[in-house]
């Protein structure tokens, strides 16, 4: 049985692949379907296969099946039971399959990129999440009493608000607002309430579209 181990290697090497797994996941193929081209079985290998290896190894298909078929100039599209002039039919196929891997890889990135995203406002809300929502009832306290001290510090909490609305996220509120009671929006603090009862906003909720983020904490009227 022929052993190709030291051709796939230099292939391998010059794609930046240090290993058969590597391979088989650039590839996207099988361990025994890489073993059957290490041992020469080529042409126990489907089409789809062999471009897929080629399109891994970064090496066009007839190079692959001259190297592995031990074939000379010519003979590679007959080991593939091909006839030689379907050859630019082939390469037109893996030139169309390449395009639809990176369309896909691309389509990936871009939803890998959405996630990291969503994973990082979610992380940076978790981090100011009592600021976010105890800060809102302070303000209304001090903007009650002009001459506390604290009044003094709602300026410097204008970038955080910034930040909301460049998220898209929207309060619940206004602190010590009445609304109608919604079991959705709202969380009774004290009291109790039906659905669509008038209650006053203690503190305010967030949402983000239809993301709920935080319910608004009321009290009955």
């Amino acid at each position: 049985m022929s052993d190709y181990t030291l051709q796939l290697r230099s292939l391998m090497q010059g794609a930046g692949l240090t290993s058969f797994q590597a391979l088989c996941q650039q590839a996207e193929v099988s361990r025994r379907q890489l073993t059957r081209l290490r041992q020469g079985q080529i042409q126990q290998l489907s089409l789809e296969t062999l471009l897929k290896l080629a399109a891994g190894l970064q090496v066009s298909l007839a190079d692959l099946v001259a190297l592995f078929a031990d074939l000379g100039p010519g003979d590679e599209f007959r080991a593939l039971k091909i006839p030689a002039s379907n050859e630019t039919h082939v390469s037109n196929t893996a030139i169309a399959n390449l395009q639809q891997e990176c369309q896909r890889l691309q389509t990936q990135l871009q939803q890998q990129q959405q996630l990291l995203w969503s994973e990082f406002q979610a992380e940076t809300l978790q981090a100011l999440e009592s600021l976010l929502l105890q800060w809102p009832t302070a303000a209304y306290a001090a903007q009650k009493n002009p001459q506390a001290p604290a009044v003094k510090l709602l300026p410097l909490l204008r970038p955080l608000q910034q930040l909301l609305e460049a998220w898209q996220i929207e309060s619940i509120g206004p602190v010590g607002g009445e609304v109608d009671y919604d079991l959705q929006y709202h969380q009774l603090t004290a009291g109790t309430a039906e659905p669509g009862d008038r209650v006053k906003i203690r503190y305010v909720g967030y949402r983000q579209g239809e993301k709920l983020l935080y319910r608004a904490k009321v009290s009955q009227v």
